[in-house]
């Protein structure tokens, strides 16, 4: 690929002397250290793969990373308009496209991103690509991030990490026996918070947590029951086969992409997936959760085989582990919230704009906003006496910073896959509740539900032909 910066690094060229003359040779990355190495002073090559509004985001995010720099990207989509949904504004391979060689081009005007439809042509063409950055639906999670992995790129990919349980698993063991630089994009795990959330319950704050609960009023991406029946052409521009991917055909609708596809079971995970992930992860961290022993829908608005139900009580119960005994772990979304504690004080909201989570332990209680922030025992007066806990975590340069710093021989990020892949199972296995309609008893290092077997069919999925995680 070429590259036409005004600099060459030692990763692209190495010089030689002989007399007055300079010759200069390519090199194969593998003669420098293999296609996993990058030198801790040279840039971090990136390929986006989804270009919807989270890949935009993020790729926004690398923009203000020197270090890095977006030289690729695919998504099967030309381009969307995102107006009415939360990014705003238009997405797509095209126009991020443009903004990306906009940027670039301040520094050197000659800049060009090759972008591709389909993301596995890019990856056996762009030899130079470092790094894979993952924001497709949720579908393809694991099929973009083992293609990279096996290709010996770092991996960056949205949450949840993988669509099923068994993905995750996939994944996490691949990544580690790959020994690639990894990151689930659940920022709010770099955010302050998440540490302080970890040193307060370190530390004694609230006595031993007894019970966590957290909660999001997202959801609602899909309406009623079914698929829908209308059969509007599709978008020219939009290669819906290659979007639909692992999945069985069905015919087009803008009622999964580009953006609800966060509704139905085929595409998405629900809010469960969705920000659960976020919002558990605080107490996830700090106690160190292992395998819960069962999780139940203690209420759901409706049971659909294609569409996800909005307003969602997940429940799951852990049992004794190393450093805490038996907790349970509440999940609230769409209308629902847990009861306000008894400690909040009259006229403070519980949690920040619609999302929270409270930890309640023998000796007093921890409530959060949404994405880790702002952890504070309730009442105020009893943060205030108790002060700050002793650091013994440390804090993260930034999410992305942090999976950067990692590709280039530094500690591994602060939710690379071996983490990730645990967090995702945890919240995706209220997912299996929901669709299994009742409790399910979980064995975890067997990865089985052990009372539901029909249930079995939501932890590891079939895909259909031409589609396998080993050879992807």
């Amino acid at each position: 690929m070429s590259r036409q910066n005004s600099t060459c690094t030692r990763r692209q060229f190495l010089g030689s002397v002989a007399g007055a003359a300079a010759a200069f040779t390519i090199v194969p990355r593998s003669v420098l250290g293999g296609p996993k190495f990058v030198a801790p002073s040279e840039k971090v090559y990136v390929a986006v793969v989804g270009c919807g509004g989270q890949g935009r985001t993020n790729a926004y995010g690398l923009f203000g990373e020197k270090d890095a720099q977006i030289v690729a990207i695919a998504d099967p989509m030309d381009q969307a308009d995102y107006s009415s949904y939360y990014y705003g504004g238009v997405a797509g391979r095209l126009p991020v496209k443009a903004d990306v060689e906009r940027w670039y081009s301040k520094g050197n005007p000659q800049f060009k991103c090759k972008d591709y439809v389909d993301f596995r042509q890019m990856l056996d063409k762009e030899k130079n690509i470092d790094a894979v950055l993952c924001a497709t639906p949720d579908h393809w999670h694991a099929f973009v991030t083992l293609a990279a992995i096996h290709r010996g790129k770092h991996v960056y990919c949205e949450k949840p990490l993988t669509h099923n349980i068994a993905e995750a698993r996939a994944v996490a063991k691949a990544a580690a026996e790959a020994g690639v630089a990894t990151q689930m994009g659940n920022q709010g795990r770099s955010d302050d918070g998440n540490r302080v959330t970890c040193e307060l319950i370190w530390d004694g704050a609230i006595g031993e947590v007894r019970e966590v609960h957290a909660w999001s009023n997202t959801g609602g991406w899909a309406d009623g029951r079914g698929r829908p029946t209308e059969r509007p052409e599709v978008p020219k521009g939009f290669d819906w086969q290659l979007w639909l991917g692992p999945k069985a055909d069905r015919p087009y609708h803008p009622a999964y992409a580009p953006y609800n596809w966060r509704g139905w079971w085929e595409f998405g995970t629900g809010a469960v997936g969705d920000m659960a992930v976020h919002n558990l992860d605080p107490a996830f961290a700090a106690l160190k959760l292992g395998h819960p022993i069962s999780v139940e829908p203690a209420q759901t608005a409706f049971l659909d085989s294609e569409v996800i139900g909005g307003d969602n009580h997940m429940i799951w119960e852990f049992g004794p582990e190393e450093g805490h005994g038996p907790v349970t772990v509440h999940w609230y979304d769409g209308s629902l919230e847990p009861a306000r504690p008894a400690e909040l004080e009259p006229g403070r909201r519980m949690g920040e704009d619609s999302n929270g989570i409270l930890i309640i332990g023998s000796k007093g209680t921890i409530m959060g906003g949404g994405w880790s922030k702002s952890p504070r025992i309730i009442p105020e007066t009893k943060m205030k006496a108790y002060g700050r806990p002793p650091q013994r975590l440390p804090r993260s340069p930034g999410h992305h910073r942090d999976w950067l710093n990692a590709c280039k021989g530094g500690p591994k990020a602060c939710s690379d896959f071996s983490y990730a892949a645990r967090l995702t199972e945890f919240v995706l296995l209220g997912d299996v509740a929901i669709r299994a309609g009742q409790k399910i008893l979980w064995d975890g290092p067997n990865m089985k539900v052990t009372n539901v077997p029909e249930a079995q069919k939501f932890v590891e999925e079939s895909y259909r032909p031409g589609f396998d995680l080993a050879t992807i």
